[in-house]
């Protein structure tokens, strides 16, 4: 699986981080799992194409004690295996790496 970790965080950092993401909506059936949207701007034309059958599409971000993981593989809300679901493109890539620093840095944790 190809993904994005950080690792090193504090325990109170990531309490603080994980209510956060609870209180915005990313929760997902999962404990310890939250589902980050993939914004339509950011879908590639398969998601683009299959959008009113497989939509939403999101990222999954699993969390531990210390550490975050976001998982490169968009993933759709309705089915498991499909042609639109497949690993982030640069530009999402790029733009969801950005969006969870930047979920981060907004919440002043130190990594």
């Amino acid at each position: 699986m190809r993904s994005y970790m950080i690792q090193d965080i504090r325990p109170r950092d990531m309490d603080t981080f994980t209510a956060h993401l609870k209180e915005t909506g990313y929760k997902s059936p999962m404990d310890g799992i939250f589902w980050i949207p993939l914004p339509e701007s950011l879908q590639g034309k398969a998601q683009q194409e299959h959008n009113s059958q497989c939509g939403p599409y999101y990222l999954a971000l699993e969390v531990g004690q210390d550490w975050l993981r976001l998982e490169l593989l968009v993933r759709s809300e309705q089915r498991l295996r499909c042609d639109c679901i497949m690993y982030a493109d640069p530009g999402q890539r790029e733009a969801m790496i950005e969006f969870l620093d930047d979920l981060i840095k907004n919440r002043d944790i130190a990594v």
